[in-house]
This record gives C-alpha cells, sequence and structure tokens, in this order.
C-alpha cells in the first residue's frame, strides 16, 4: 500500500447510485415503476452516475432529491453560502471532471475535507478522488445549480488571470490571434457552459449581445427571454470567434451578417445549432437555436387540441388528396403539428416525402429532405421532384413562394395529400394569402380541406399554481375581462413559483387552435374577392370555435393564466 493510502482512512463499500433509485422507489418519489428502465445501471469501476436523470426520474424538486440524497448517506446538506464562502479544496483536478460530475471538493471551518454531490456516487470513485487529493474526504449533498454556482466562482478567477493575455492578441484583426482566442480554454469554457445552461433549462435560443455596460446572455425559455449571468464583456470577441469557427463561418468578417451550423453534444443529448450573426453598434451579436435531435414526437392528442378539432383534422388525414395548411406566427408550434399529423398516417401502405428547413424531427418510415437553396434544393424544386416519386402524402415545410404554392395545390388536385405551413394571423387569413399569391381561388376551394390556426401559450406549473378567485374590483377595472366574457366570482389560477418551474410560474407550453373544416358552405364562400372576416363569420356559423375562444377553454381548466390570453388576443 502506497503511503498516500495508507493516510486514507479504510472504509466499508458505499452503496450503488442504483440502491439510491430504490430508495427513491421505496419513498414512492419515483415517477412511475418503469422509471428504472430508463436509468443507466452503474457498475463497480464507473466514474460516477452522471449519466441518470436524477431530476427526469423523480417527482422531487432540485432541493428535495438533495434532501433525500443527505438522508441517503447520512451526511450534511448544504446550500450555496456553504460552497461559495468555503475554501476550495479540488487541487488541480480537471474542473471539466467536476462540472461533469456535479462535484465540490470544499474546506469546512474546522479544516476538514469535505465533497459536496449532487447525485450518489460510488465508493471506487470517491476513493481515487481521495487519492488525488491524499487526504480522507466526508460527503455533503447538495442542488446541481449550488455546485455549478460555486464551480462557477472557482472558474471566475482562471478565467480573468488567462484574459489579459488573450484579450492582447484579440485587439487585431489578425486570423491567427483571432483563432488563438477562440481556442483559449477560459472562451472554451465560457462557451460551453452557456450551451450546457441553454439545454438544461429547455431553451430554445441563446441570445449573446453586447451593450455599452457589458455582455448580456438571454435564453428564450417557453417563448420568453430571460437574463442570465453572462461572461466578462472581454471574453465576448472570444466567444463569438469560437462560435464562428464551429458553425463554419469566416471568423475575421465582422461587418456583414453571417449564418451556419453546427453539431454538439451536450449531456447526452444531441443537439443541432443554427447560429445567426449580426454586427452591432457594440460589436458583433449571435443568437443560437438548438434544436434537440431526436426530440419525442408529439402524440396528436398531447398538442392541445379539443375533442372537435382532434376529429376533424383527424378525418382531413384519412382523407386520399387535398390539402391541409397549418398557419400562424413563427415559434408558434407549426412543425410540432405537422409531425404529430404525419405520424397519425404514417403506415406501410403509404408514402410520404417532406421538404424541411430544418428537419427538426426525424421520424422512422418517413423520406424526409432539408431544403439546400446553395445547389438548388429549394422547397419548389423539391416539390416538383416528389411528383416523380410516387407519393401518396407530401409535406412542404412552407409555402414560401407562388411557385411552391402553385405546385403545392396542383399535387393537392392530383390525387396527393399536402401538408403545409404559412405566416398568418388567422386560420381565415391563409385563404386570403394564397390568393394574394396568385392561386386561384376555385382551385383553392376545390383542394384545400382543413387550415389549422394556432398560437403558444405558456402552461402552469402543477407543483405551485395557485387558484384565484377573481373579484367585481379586479373585472371591472379592466375591459378585457368582459369582452372575453369572463365574469366576477370566476376561479383562474395564478403562477407563483417553485424549483421544479426554475421560479417562473410556468413550464412548458401548449398549443391553442382554430381549425377551418372547408365544408359545401365555405368553398361556396371562396371566391377572388374574398374577405378574412366574412370567411371566419362563415366558419363560424358552421361550428368552429376561435383561438380566443379554446384559449378561455384552457384558462378555466387551471393550464393557462389571464395574462397569457390577454397576450394571444393581442396578437390576432
Amino acid at each position: 500500500m502506497s503511503s498516500v493510502e495508507e493516510k486514507i482512512t479504510p472504509r466499508t463499500q458505499r452503496p450503488l447510485p442504483v440502491d439510491f433509485m430504490a430508495h427513491l422507489a421505496a419513498r414512492g418519489a419515483l415517477r412511475d415503476a418503469q422509471a428504472t428502465d430508463a436509468a443507466r445501471t452503474p457498475r463497480h469501476g464507473e466514474a460516477m452516475s452522471a449519466p441518470i436523470d436524477w431530476s427526469a426520474l423523480t417527482r422531487l424538486t432540485a432541493s428535495a432529491l438533495a434532501d433525500e440524497l443527505a438522508g441517503f448517506y447520512g451526511c450534511r446538506r448544504v446550500k450555496r453560502d456553504d460552497l461559495t464562502q468555503s475554501r476550495f479544496a479540488g487541487g488541480d483536478m480537471s474542473m471539466r471532471f467536476l462540472r461533469e460530475g456535479r462535484l465540490f471538493p470544499y474546506e469546512d471551518a474546522g479544516g476538514a475535507c469535505n465533497l459536496a454531490v449532487a447525485a450518489p456516487i460510488d465508493d471506487e470513485t470517491l476513493r481515487s478522488i481521495e487519492i488525488a487529493l491524499r487526504k480522507p474526504i466526508a460527503l455533503a449533498a447538495a442542488t446541481a445549480d449550488d455546485i455549478d454556482a460555486a464551480l462557477s466562482l472557482r472558474s471566475e478567477a482562471d478565467q480573468n488571470n488567462a484574459l489579459p493575455q488573450a484579450s492582447a492578441g484579440a485587439g487585431e484583426d489578425d486570423l491567427d490571434n483571432l483563432r488563438d482566442l477562440a481556442r483559449g480554454a477560459p472562451v472554451v469554457r465560457a462557451l460551453d457552459d452557456l450551451l450546457r445552461l441553454a439545454v438544461e433549462q429547455r431553451a430554445t435560443d441563446l441570445h449573446i449581445e453586447p451593450n455599452g455596460d457589458g455582455l448580456q446572455v438571454r435564453l428564450r425559455i417557453d417563448g420568453m427571454l430571460k437574463n442570465v449571468p453572462p461572461p466578462p464583456m472581454s471574453m465576448a470577441k472570444g466567444i463569438l470567434s469560437r462560435l464562428k469557427i464551429l458553425a463554419g463561418l469566416n471568423i475575421i468578417e465582422r461587418r456583414l451578417a453571417q449564418d451556419g451550423r453546427a453539431h454538439i453534444a451536450v449531456g447526452g443529448s444531441e443537439i443541432d445549432l443554427r447560429v445567426a450573426t449580426m454586427p452591432t453598434m457594440h460589436g458583433e451579436c449571435a443568437v443560437i437555436r438548438l434544436l434537440r435531435k431526436g426530440s419525442g414526437l408529439v402524440a396528436l392528442n398531447q398538442i392541445g387540441l379539443g375533442p372537435r378539432d382532434e376529429a376533424i383534422l383527424r378525418k382531413a388525414l384519412l382523407a386520399p388528396y387535398g390539402m391541409i395548411i397549418v398557419t400562424g406566427p413563427t415559434g408558434s408550434g407549426k412543425t410540432t403539428t405537422l409531425a404529430a399529423s404525419l405520424a397519425v398516417i404514417n403506415e406501410p401502405t403509404r408514402k410520404i416525402l417532406t421538404i424541411e428547413d430544418p428537419v427538426e424531427y426525424q421520424i422512422p418510415g418517413i423520406n424526409q429532405t432539408q431544403v439546400h437553396p446553395a445547389i438548388g434544393l429549394t422547397f419548389a424544386s423539391a416539390l416538383r421532384s416528389f411528383m416523380r416519386l410516387d407519393p401518396d402524402v407530401i409535406m412542404v415545410g412552407e409555402m414560401r413562394d407562388s411557385e411552391t404554392a402553385h405546385i403545392g395545390v396542383h399535387a393537392a388536385l392530383t390525387g396527393h395529400l399536402v401538408l403545409t405551413t404559412l405566416h398568418t394571423n388567422t386560420a381565415a387569413g391563409a385563404i386570403t394569402r394564397m390568393i394574394d399569391m396568385g392561386i386561384e381561388s376555385f382551385l383553392l376551394a376545390s383542394s384545400a380541406r382543413v387550415i389549422v390556426g394556432q398560437r403558444l401559450v405558456r402552461i402552469l406549473c402543477d407543483h405551485c399554481k395557485e387558484p384565484h378567485r377573481l373579484t367585481e374590483a379586479e373585472v371591472g377595472a379592466d375591459e378585457r375581462y368582459a369582452a372575453l366574457g369572463i365574469a366576477p366570482g370566476e376561479v383562474v389560477c395564478r403562477p407563483k413559483g417553485c424549483e421544479w418551474c426554475g421560479f417562473t410560474g410556468f413550464r412548458g407550453r401548449k398549443g391553442v387552435f382554430e381549425i377551418m373544416e372547408i365544408g359545401p358552405a365555405l368553398r361556396r364562400a371562396i371566391g377572388p374577392k374574398t374577405d378574412a372576416s366574412e370567411l371566419e363569420a362563415a366558419a363560424r356559423r358552421e361550428g368552429m370555435s376561435t383561438m380566443t375562444e379554446d384559449g378561455i377553454v384552457k384558462l378555466r381548466a387551471g393550464q393557462t393564466t389571464l395574462d397569457e390570453i390577454f397576450r394571444l388576443t393581442s396578437s390576432l
């Protein structure tokens, strides 16, 4: 036995992470009986149980999970201040290793060495750390966020020490200097941390923006932007250069907007990035769209459709030909609705072809193509080629121009089911938009079967939402209540905020819909000078409910809030 090992007190073997899972199951904290099947069973000799997503397996908040971990090990439960105000005891240990394992070694007030953990750790890993640090270690339990915060503070000094040297070369436009800056450890770590944070918080977009006061970083979560702690402004040029290298962009071009793509792996998830940069007065800004590869398809009965609307859409999907149009602004969930619709009819007896920009959902059994304008592969050119491939169903990601619209209508009239999207405010507006694109009204009346108008509203967190009975004073003070048919005494739910939802009060989004079925009455109403309001009135007479009415149904069901409905109605 080495002298280092002799200093470490032998200990009985600690339980494995799978034992902690059994502990949680016994306490009824797992989400379902099959939760253990979703987790990777750890074995002796593996470093740690980081691949197991404990938050996804349990019903517990991060704080409650840390409490359970402390009880399981019989160790201290420490908070963020305990860690950030303590002395780091990790020596020369790899920060990447500590970040990936969510580990923070520190000295307590008595000088003893402790290891804060956010998940179970096996005995062999702990013993290896003790040997590396040349001292025995006591375990402590903390949340992953608190450990991340402590590690970030520890990294900040390293970053600040490395920045002056890196920044000295960054002032020049020399390509080699920019490349060296972009590959510097602090810059790489800063961008990696931002991307990891974006993935962990379910963000769809990451905004990196310089301004007069420094660097601003924001995440778009559930459709709303949220500020997060930024890296130092002195790292901005390096971060942008690093991002450009990943996306295959010109790192010395700062005068023009650029866009590109990249692929990364974060926490076991495959992520496609769409990167766009733009010069501003204070430097370049960047927006990164995060697309999770292999994201699970949402079933058609889970996207938020009411019973009547779902029945109408399913009926149209089973038709042998015709056109189904999903309409709404960017980010309203149109692609999710199309993917859920395709899943309904995805059978070996049908040949389904899609042209998309980009391919967000990969669906087995469907031939999916991504546009590539640089080589001439556009929506229109792909659609023309599809007609020679004997398809039963064609999905066109977007009707962007007159040529694509004409080919799509022709396909719908010649025995193909065509699904596509448009950017209009309402379902009725899709008809007038297609006519404006040069489609003859009689062709549109013959080809269109269903038009789906949709928006997304944020869904209240089930763990913390609070019921509230509206008073006469509240309803009387805002005329929008009366306009929506909301009366005093009605009970609605309000957001509160907890660890489960990141203290926003909301977790996830769901669609609100209006589905216009093109029956005989509406076919007669479609003409070259048709007005969208007239079409909507005709559809209402046929039983269509509007997006506002669907939103109020979800409000009264306790799924969303009045503010979300007011935000919805202001966009219609």
